[in-house]
């Protein structure tokens, strides 16, 4: 006879007199895990690496910066490139153990710019950069505590 299925708990996130655009919650599912709620009702598991399933809140910060990244290039790059191009963005680096912190992020942005003239490449990974520099926002809320490196197609970005 088949096991029946162990109800899976549900965890309610508790309301805020603050709750207001742009609240985020988290509410604890078990030791050291926790489900992350936007206000559109998207939900996100976080938790220790040795959880599947889980993203660490490192991966989260990470995450949060190339896809700021991508989302902020991504005008001018399919402006260029048209709306059907390709672009996988990266995040490199590790925590600092000893000050337990982030120092560094290495971003790569994988788009293949070889279609171009030379010129038209390194306008538009100019162009790219400016619009990651002012329309990031998760960049700039941290680039005085973390280092960002960019590297746009190969390309290291000064």
């Amino acid at each position: 006879m088949p096991e029946e299925p162990k109800p899976q708990p549900q965890y309610a996130h508790r309301v805020s007199e603050r709750i207001g655009p742009g609240s985020v919650s988290v509410v604890r599912t078990g030791t050291r895990t926790y489900e992350g709620l936007n206000e559109r009702g998207t939900t996100v598991r976080i938790g220790p690496a040795d959880v599947d399933g889980c993203f660490t809140p490192g991966e989260l910060l990470k995450l949060a910066l190339i896809g700021c990244a991508g989302m902020s290039a991504d005008r001018v790059a399919s402006r260029r490139l048209g709306d059907d191009f390709e672009m996988t963005v990266w995040a490199h680096g590790r925590s600092d153990r000893d000050e337990n912190r982030y120092r560094r992020v290495d971003e790569e942005l994988l788009v293949d710019l070889s279609g171009l003239e030379p010129e038209e490449r390194a306008t538009l990974i100019d162009l790219m950069d400016k619009a990651i520099r002012r329309g990031c926002t998760v960049a700039r809320s941290v680039e005085d505590a973390i280092e960002l490196d960019l590297r746009i197609d190969g390309v290291e970005v000064v």
